[in-house]
């Protein structure tokens, strides 16, 4: 009688430890799919649905050496003691409130993570300089700090930064009074060298770190941010208000307004932004040329490969294979020049296109997607 029940009871408790020992990975994995499909504005199956949890927000100020930083935390219901994650917006105008860091910020908190996302200035004007990097490492340093206070232990913050964001984080993290407050950095579609970046919008060819050459049109946004960044040098002074009011609304994608902008001008201003919205146009390109020898030093300041050695946080790389804004070459080149103990995982994945989802007919690739969004949500709750 012993023997009939044991073989079933062993049996039962063997499907229970296996069950207890791979619910961490299954959860970050449903995580995973959760958060992927809500950026992809898909319904969430059960299953999925079940591992998240509801998310409240609250607005937050941030100080800084330079002043106040508006912030906001998204909070995990009823999750005690979460981990920490800083979510640095891409250039966009609409800063913090740019509904596709929305959608990402509450989608990551939603796995149990408690999300920090801090308005950067510059970065909303289109400024792309060392004065963020600052901004990013004091905020993930207030967060970790202001975590440690509610915690009583000490805390790091995990640091997500989109597109151009995501190379400053990692010029951050090269520096030892911020990366103390960093697990981890994750970049998505970001840079490593912004001088290489700057010559793929010229020429569409971007070179990887083995010699060979992607040929890819650039998208017009990269010329039109270097374009408005420094518009005293693509037009007459005389011109500098009128042209650069038209591109600055380009760049806000308000056409009723761009519109009105342009019925401001004369017809050799109209003649001249034209140029100026065509990246390929031979004098813009030559002007680009020249914005690109004035500011080597300016495009050095926010190259993340030239200390990449001094990172020792923990790093994971994503960029969208075929990315027209900051191509993938970039993911690569930072790849290489991380050391290997910190270059945790990299994945160029033809599911994105910048930092937006897209489609693929792959079940392979989508869940090589969800395997390197697993191991980061394994990482931040580490």
């Amino acid at each position: 009688m012993t023997k009939h029940w044991l073989r079933p009871l062993l049996l039962v408790l063997l499907l229970v430890a296996v069950v207890v020992i791979a619910w961490p990975w299954v959860r970050v994995h449903l995580q995973a799919v959760a958060v992927l499909k809500t950026l992809s504005h898909e319904p969430l199956p059960w299953p999925v649905r079940a591992a998240t949890v509801a998310v409240s927000t609250r607005e937050v100020s941030i100080p800084t050496n330079e002043g106040v930083l508006r912030g906001r935390l998204y909070e995990p219901v009823g999750v005690k003691h979460a981990r920490g994650m800083v979510i640095v917006h891409g250039v966009h105008h609409l800063g913090m409130n740019e509904p596709r860091l929305e959608t990402f910020a509450r989608a990551m908190a939603g796995c149990g993570i408690e999300v920090l996302t801090p308005e950067l200035p510059a970065i909303a004007d289109y400024r792309i300089g060392p004065e963020s990097v600052d901004a990013i490492g004091e905020s993930a340093s207030w967060f970790a700090v202001r975590l440690t206070q509610e915690q009583k232990h000490r805390q790091s913050v995990s640091v997500l930064g989109l597109s151009f964001s995501g190379g400053l984080a990692l010029l951050a993290a090269e520096q030892p009074e911020y990366a103390s407050y960093m697990r981890m950095v994750f970049a998505i579609g970001s840079q490593a060298n912004m001088q290489r970046v700057a010559r793929y919008y010229r020429t569409g060819k971007a070179v990887r770190p083995d010699g060979t050459v992607e040929t890819l049109a650039a998208h017009e946004y990269g010329p039109l941010v270097m374009e408005y960044e420094h518009v005293e040098e693509f037009v007459p002074a005389a011109d500098r208000v009128a042209l650069g009011a038209v591109l600055k609304q380009h760049l806000y994608e308000d056409l009723p307004a761009e519109r009105k902008a342009m019925l401001g001008l004369t017809p050799a201003q109209r003649m001249a932004v034209v140029q100026l919205l065509k990246a390929d146009d031979t004098r813009t390109v030559a002007l680009l040329e020249a914005n690109e020898t004035k500011h080597v030093k300016e495009m050095e300041a926010v190259s993340p490969d030239r200390n990449l050695k001094a990172v020792d946080t923990p790093v994971y790389l994503l960029h969208g294979e075929a990315d027209n804004v900051i191509p993938a070459s970039e993911t690569l080149w930072l790849a290489k020049g991380l050391q290997p103990e910190v270059m945790k995982a990299a994945l160029v994945s033809p599911l994105i296109s910048h930092v937006e989802m897209g489609k693929s007919p792959g079940m392979g690739d989508e869940w090589r997607l969800v395997d390197f969004m697993g191991k980061v949500l394994r990482e931040a709750e580490r």
